[in-house]
């Protein structure tokens, strides 16, 4: 660089250019000059950070950040990429401030960016001359999840939790599953950035987390209460006992199921907690606001040759209920079942003609005989509408 200013020189036009580009609009010669534009002017025209200083004084700018420790003697381009603030509001600030902390935001937003891993740019942003808050490992693998792990609010620019601050369980479930990703991979990779959580994770909660017994089954998210199924195929499979199940997924922050524990669930219980009645995923999930179907009843029944009645009264221990309205048979009958299976109402709703239209055409029964069932079984239907006794194609047309 030449000691005087030339108003054409391509090097002089680059350095004083905002955007390090040689193009309009330039830094103004009374605002304060970035650090970080400093150390990328160096790169990008192979000069040592002093040298770029030197130049920006004579072309005027005497106001130029300090970083308050000495240049470095040289900067290679890619470490000064790591100088440039990304994010939804970054053109807010284009460099991250060399005379404050670096956020774990900023860190982990340049990792990003970049495809760095967090300790290599944590490593590098210091041999720059800026300063980290916080001061414990960071991970060593790159991860473009990283920043939203750490966001705690989507709306505006969002908020972000910092250095050492303490995550909730409940933190940990929504943003796994904002992510899709396994609660517990979550959990350490949280923990591997320096995050306090309220519980060490364990290997075993990849288990307890996971919503089905299929690889491919999605997580328990928060707020949601785990099936009661799920609890005693996990006790069952790690030969941990059903309150140890419950009290570690509490801890995860999941809700208890209702009902009782039982220490020595019998072998049927795993087929009448089971959705499809074959002892697997998916489990039955309690209403609290309409009980159990009653079709689910009689299949379980039919399938254990247990009458409906024991069916429910065992299901009503383990923390589920029947509708105070809904007529329980003394049998399970395959024709209730098929029936059922094509009423979309529960037994707080009232079954209207075109509900009852619907389930004779599904059933081939006559509409007549359609209602009367269903009254039967107690549900409640309009006095005054008469049903034609017709079936199937001659009541639909």
């Amino acid at each position: 660089m030449s000691d005087a200013p030339t108003a054409h020189d391509p090097e002089d036009a680059l350095l004083t250019s905002r955007d390090l580009n040689g193009e309009r609009p330039v830094l103004k010669p009374g605002e304060q000059v970035p650090y970080g534009h400093v150390l990328y002017a160096a790169a990008l025209l192979g000069r040592s950070p002093a040298e770029v200083v030197t130049r920006l004084t004579a072309l005027g700018y005497a106001d130029i950040q300090d970083a308050g420790c000495p240049l470095p003697e040289a900067v290679a381009l890619d470490d000064a990429a790591l100088t440039r603030r990304e994010g939804r509001d970054s053109f807010l600030q284009r460099w991250i401030d060399v005379t404050s902390p670096v956020s774990l935001r900023q860190l982990l937003e340049t990792a990003e960016h970049t495809g760095r891993a967090p300790a290599d740019v944590g490593r590098r942003l210091t041999a720059l001359g800026y300063r980290l808050g916080g001061t414990g490992p960071l991970p060593g693998t790159p991860d473009p999840r990283d920043v939203m792990l750490i966001r705690t609010d989507a709306r505006g620019y969002g908020s972000w939790l910092d250095w050492g601050d303490e995550v909730s369980a409940g933190h940990v479930l929504g943003a796994a599953d904002v992510l899709s990703c396994s609660p517990h991979a979550a959990a350490v990779r949280l923990a591997s950035l320096g995050l306090r959580l309220p519980y060490t994770p364990e290997p075993g909660d990849e288990r307890l987390l996971r919503a089905g017994d299929t690889p491919g089954a999605r997580w328990f998210g928060r707020y949601m209460e785990p099936p009661l199924g799920h609890i005693l195929t996990a006790a069952r499979e790690t030969g941990r006992s059903a309150r140890d199940i419950v009290d570690r997924l509490k801890v995860l922050g999941l809700g208890a199921p209702g009902g009782s524990l039982p220490e020595a669930p019998e072998d049927d219980d795993f087929v009448i907690l089971s959705e499809n009645v074959d002892g697997r995923a998916p489990w039955l999930r309690r209403n609290t606001a309409v009980g159990l179907r009653m079709e689910h009843l009689l299949r379980a029944s039919r399938v254990t040759g247990r009458g409906p009645a024991e069916i429910t009264a065992r299901l009503t221990e383990l923390g589920h209920f029947l509708h105070g309205d809904a007529k329980l048979p003394g049998t399970a009958d395959e024709a209730d079942i098929r029936l059922l299976e094509t009423v979309d109402r529960s037994y707080r709703h009232t079954v209207h003609l075109e509900h009852v239209l619907r389930s004779a055409g599904l059933t081939g029964r006559s509409p007549a005989d359609v209602a009367a069932r269903l009254t039967e079984l107690g549900f409640t239907l309009p006095d005054e509408v008469e049903y034609p006794d017709v079936r199937g194609a001659t009541a639909a047309s």
